[in-house]
């Protein structure tokens, strides 16, 4: 039987237990402050970096893996045993982090490595990467495996709550004045993840309206379906998470789990803190 290795990289945002206990492989995205890189999750968290950025006024930069770096993963899968590699990366819609897996993978003409975008981020990532490394611990093929990742690909939705537009005005997303006369409506625009993006969906006055707009959301992609999986993310606000998913729970019937996890920062310095979103996915 076929050994199958699962990679992916740090946007999948997976809790570390859990790529553990399947043996899963995350690449990192690289976090820049000028001439210095650090590789998401292994060298910095979102303490160290918002620090910094209050400190400095200005976003680092983040950056795919390079292809040595997916190289480098992929060797040690086929020293470990491995036959066969099947690597999921963020969206390329968002990052040239698929395009940097595909690249190494001309490395191993002699070896078969699968590279698919899931053209989502995040838990919504993460949850195709578990899938496919569930599927393969249950003994499917690499073709079933990625036949299962497009399913939940298919039935996986986010919707989150901006703070602040303060960062993304760092960014150079929006002008410091639209970032400012935000802030003094109370603006808190909605995400979602649209054809492979992270868009800003709505603007909506207040924290709690824009909640509420979230889990309305929600609703309407949960009615007449099961919630299978579900996620609560946020960026340095533990206890709003908390108190959303106890919103969200009353709102809506949900899984008895729901992982609460922070989002990791190769994708929190976009988003900036204060963000809480829910990822889920839906039953067939």
């Amino acid at each position: 039987m076929s050994h199958i290795a699962i990679i992916t990289d740090t946007d999948s945002n997976l809790p570390l237990e859990l790529t553990k206990k399947y043996n899963i492989v995350q690449v990192p995205i690289l976090i820049q402050f000028g001439d210095e890189s650090f590789r998401d999750i292994y060298d910095i968290n979102n303490d160290t970096i918002f620090a910094r950025i209050d400190k400095e006024g200005k976003l680092p930069t983040t950056a795919a893996p390079s292809p040595g770096l997916f190289v480098e993963a992929f060797k040690a899968a086929f020293a470990s045993g491995a036959d066969t590699i099947l690597c999921l990366n963020i969206s390329s819609e968002m990052s040239a982090t698929y395009a940097s897996a595909l690249q190494a993978v001309g490395m191993f003409p002699d070896k078969r490595i699968e590279v698919l975008d899931t053209r989502s981020l995040a838990m919504g990532q993460g949850y195709m990467v578990l899938a496919a490394a569930e599927a393969v611990a249950n003994g499917a093929s690499i073709e079933e495996a990625i036949a299962v990742v497009e399913d939940v690909r298919s039935r996986t939705y986010l919707f989150g709550s901006l703070a602040t537009l303060k960062y993304i005005a760092m960014s150079g997303r929006v002008s410091a004045l639209a970032a400012g006369i935000a802030g003094l409506l109370d603006i808190k625009p909605i995400l979602s993840l649209q054809n492979g993006k992270l868009e800003l969906l709505e603007k909506i006055r207040t924290q709690s309206k824009s909640w509420n707009r979230a889990i309305e959301l929600t609703a309407e992609k949960a009615t007449g379906h099961k919630v299978e999986k579900m996620s609560i993310m946020n960026v340095k606000c533990p206890d709003s998470a908390r108190q959303f998913e106890g919103l969200l729970r009353a709102a809506i019937e949900c899984p008895d789990e729901i992982v609460q996890a922070d989002l990791n920062p190769g994708l929190s310095t976009n988003t900036g803190a204060g963000m809480v979103a829910v990822v889920f996915v839906v039953a067939k």
